[in-house]
């Protein structure tokens, strides 16, 4: 609770405890009067000064004005009847109880947040001259420098890790409570909370375009982009509460003058009464602010769960997702090369391993990387010389005075060496042959995510009506993959460009523009269909900083899945904020044609207007619980 929520709490205490001991005191007339405004100006003061200001500036048709003057209207009235001004201060108090408890909600929500996204360090520690710690602001880290962190310090700048392992905590940006084990050169992101090991990282970025600080940036721009409904809602507040003051005028004036020219009597005082109710009714603040908190909530929930949502725009529109156009590697598969298979012929499986991952021992190529890593042991004693590459075909090596030959079929064909066809699975094929006689060949592949398998089942539980993968890769590759993850429609070989041009065709034959297509990639060639489809869903943790900026939506952990949380939450805010619209206006409506008649009157105001204004802020709080 901020200072501001206690001085007001205290104010609601100091009013209530007047008004109950003013109502057992036996004063009359002017005291009584004088006395019953004490309470009145504590608890109001300020919704007046708000209503003076907006008739000031020439923009007075919001709640503080009706509430100013239905409470004014509602003591003139009891000073003229000499009747009861508990009613009126009453209206004015529980109205500061709801406003008090808005306050308290929003800033508790902000503060979960801040709390959750409290993840950028004030200080990182470099490594000096003396090889000792020094301490230094982020913003002065360059890139290329040896940072520091210790057990319990949160990781202050993306980097690799040159010195040491450990475990991170990345539940901040991810929202996965499992600790991810790093090493010596894996790359690791700011905001992760090092557990256990000192960690020496060489820095890849400046502070500002790190992860956690632009993870921040996005947090902070999410709330200047309003959806629709939050337009509707503010379009209809500037447009309601001026028909309702004239509304409540009208009921004041025309009802009780024509019942005068009637010969029924003076009845404008009971007019008056349903007039100042009618306004207390009206009050659109239980629209105003559960709304915009649904989606401040969601957007909160969403970013604990490790989905960023760059604005609650982008959340209304991803609950209306039907169909999710995937990119391939990095996204349904891992983006980096793994050996799946060996197939010897001449010698065992090691053997083969072990050639291979020697004559590629200098090479930074992927399917190099992968050899190099499945074999693991290069400190083996054996001795290569004579590497050569060769272009479009392979490399070549002596090892341990045997000339290997590590490539394709044209490098077989080229040296004679009768190779054979791989009936393994789908992937690459790395041939191997000893002194021309061919001993076997290795099956090296990009690798599904184990996420992915299943996800498509998932993504239709929850109404997603069609999948397409598009990728730039093989056919038998691509079919593989679509089959094994159960992708409805998949097109391979394809450039950057007819990526764009797909997802233009897709767009182009939806029968209604409500059917929202999605785009979910990871690579920096993946941006401009990112920026193409009506919400592009970005991978975090691996994508290229093109792909995140880019898009509408991004996946801190790069968890496939996290697309069904993302789409099931999403639902839900939006479900909470539409049963606030109808309930909120239903229960308004109700109280109006009640007010207008007699039948509802100031207590029955009061719970239309702050009773609905709380039920719908106690609901509209339910989008934090977003699992």
């Amino acid at each position: 609770m901020n200072k501001k929520q206690k001085i007001n709490l205290i104010r609601i205490i100091v009013s209530a405890a007047l008004l109950l001991i003013l109502h057992f005191l036996p004063i009359h007339g002017v005291l009584r009067f004088i006395s019953y405004l004490v309470p009145y100006f504590i608890i109001g003061y300020d919704v007046l000064l708000k209503a003076y200001k907006g008739i000031k500036n020439k923009q007075p048709f919001d709640e503080s004005l009706l509430m100013a003057i239905a409470t004014i209207g509602a003591i003139a009235l009891a000073l003229y009847e000499d009747g009861d001004y508990v009613e009126a201060i009453a209206v004015m108090l529980f109205y500061q109880v709801g406003e008090w408890f808005q306050s308290y909600a929003v800033g508790k929500s902000r503060k979960n947040i801040a709390e959750l996204m409290d993840i950028c360090p004030d200080v990182a520690f470099i490594e000096g001259e003396n090889g000792e710690k020094e301490e230094v602001d982020p913003d002065d880290v360059e890139i290329g420098s040896i940072i520091i962190v210790s057990p319990g310090e949160k990781i202050p700048l993306d980097g690799v890790v040159v010195e040491g392992n450990s475990s991170l905590d990345t539940a901040a940006l991810t929202g996965e409570s499992l600790p991810r084990d790093v090493k010596e050169n894996d790359e690791v992101v700011s905001g992760c909370i090092n557990i256990n090991g000192v960690l020496k990282i060489k820095t890849t970025k400046e502070f500002g375009e790190s992860t956690a600080s632009k993870v921040l940036e996005m947090i902070e721009d999410a709330s200047s982009r309003k959806s629709k409904s939050e337009d509707f809602i503010t379009k209809f507040a500037r447009v309601y509460t001026p028909i309702v003051v004239y509304s409540a005028i009208a009921l004041a004036i025309i009802p009780p003058t024509i019942l005068l020219i009637l010969g029924q009597g003076m009845t404008y005082p009971t007019w008056i009464y349903r007039a100042l109710t009618f306004l207390i009714i009206s009050c659109p603040c239980a629209l105003v602010v559960s709304i915009p908190l649904s989606f401040f909530a969601g957007i909160g929930a969403a970013s604990r769960a490790g989905v960023l949502v760059k604005g609650s725009s982008f959340l209304e529109i991803l609950s209306k997702t039907e169909t999710i156009v995937f990119d391939k590697t990095g996204t349904l598969t891992k983006g980096v090369f793994d050996v799946t298979d060996i197939h010897p012929d001449l010698i065992s499986k090691e053997e083969l391993l072990h050639l291979a991952a020697h004559v590629e021992r200098f090479s930074s190529h992927p399917i190099a990387v992968s050899l190099k890593n499945a074999f693991g042991n290069e400190a083996d004693g054996c001795t290569v010389s004579d590497v050569e590459e060769i272009s479009g075909r392979g490399v070549t090596a002596i090892v341990n005075g045997k000339k290997v030959y590590v490539g394709n079929t044209k490098l077989m064909d080229d040296i004679g060496a009768k190779w054979s066809e791989c009936k393994g699975d789908f992937g690459t094929i790395v041939h191997v042959a000893i002194d021309g006689i061919y001993a076997g060949h290795i099956l090296v592949s990009d690798v599904i995510k184990d996420s992915s398998i299943g996800l498509v089942k998932e993504l239709k539980k929850y109404g997603i009506k069609k999948t397409v993968m598009l990728t730039g890769d093989k056919e038998n590759v691509a079919s593989k993959v679509a089959k094994t993850i159960g992708i409805d429609e998949y097109h391979s070989e394809l450039l950057p460009q007819d990526k764009v041009s797909r997802v233009e065709q897709i767009l182009s034959e939806r029968t209604d523009s409500t059917r929202v297509v999605a785009f979910v990639g990871d690579g920096i060639n993946d941006a401009p269909v990112l920026s193409r489809a009506d919400i592009g869903i970005a991978m975090g943790a691996m994508g290229s900083d093109a792909a995140i900026e880019a898009a509408d939506v991004v996946l801190m952990d790069d968890d496939p899945k996290k697309i069904v949380t993302a789409i099931r939450g999403s639902r839900k805010c939006l479900r909470i904020v539409y049963e606030n619209i109808y309930f909120a206006i239903g229960i308004k409506i109700l109280f109006l044609i009640l007010g207008a008649f007699g039948i509802a009157n100031m207590w029955g105001a009061v719970f239309a207007d702050v009773g609905v204004a709380v039920l719908c802020i106690l609901n509209a709080i339910r989008c934090l619980l977003w699992k």
